[in-house]
């Protein structure tokens, strides 16, 4: 499987020729999710959830289908008749030749007074973890978490403790589109390469446009 970083938390997975992207949002390229067979979303704020990269990639590929929670299905269903395929935790399917489990059903709490939205995270072919905008532990092992590193909701001992808990092989920064070269710089120090700070887990981060395969 070969894992490609796109813009702020948007993934691109692509195994034996197909593609699935995860939550291509405002944040990531206009073209995030041109060429994907498959996509997933994991909630509908708009660094996660952009109708206009979600139409190019439908238009681009009249093959292509989306994956997500009721309220995100329920702004795009219209537009994207038979193309939108409602998910909730505990469920599992097949897209683009990935297994997919779902996983969570709350955004993290950004602060007391907000109400909290829905939010579910996907384990994809039993090995690569994208939890959306919540510290979820799947009920199964994770190979590599797409690991949120940075939020408003969040604090850096909280990604720290994340990572120790889901216990990976490796972790990947992924929603990190508000940092700078300087921040980037500080928590890749905080969460320490190679293990360091992070209970043994493999750290790093990509950027927009980098690739690994995975193994």
């Amino acid at each position: 499987m070969k894992l490609t970083k796109k813009g702020h938390a948007c993934v691109r997975l692509e195994k034996d020729g197909r593609t699935l992207v995860i939550d291509p949002g405002t944040f990531s390229e206009e073209d995030a999710a041109v060429g994907a067979e498959a996509i997933l979303v994991t909630h509908e704020h708009l660094d996660h959830f952009n109708e206009d990269r979600l139409r190019a990639a439908l238009e681009a590929n009249p093959g292509a289908q989306i994956w997500t929670l009721r309220s995100v299905a329920d702004l795009v269903s219209a537009a994207f008749p038979g193309r939108v395929h409602t998910v909730g935790e505990g469920d599992t399917f097949s897209a683009a030749g990935f297994d997919i489990q779902v996983h969570g059903q709350l955004h993290a709490v950004i602060h007391p007074d907000l109400p909290r939205i829905t939010n579910v995270g996907y384990l994809v072919d039993g090995s690569v973890f994208h939890p959306g905008d919540a510290l979820t532990v799947p009920d199964s092992p994770v190979d590599t978490l797409l690991l949120p590193v940075h939020a408003p909701w969040s604090k850096i001992s909280e990604v720290i403790d994340y990572v120790r808990e889901i216990k990976p092989q490796r972790a990947i920064d992924v929603h990190d589109g508000l940092l700078t070269d300087i921040g980037h710089m500080v928590y890749n120090n905080g969460l320490g390469p190679n293990g360091a700070g992070i209970g043994g887990a493999e750290h790093g981060s990509l950027a927009p446009g980098e690739s690994l395969d995975l193994a």
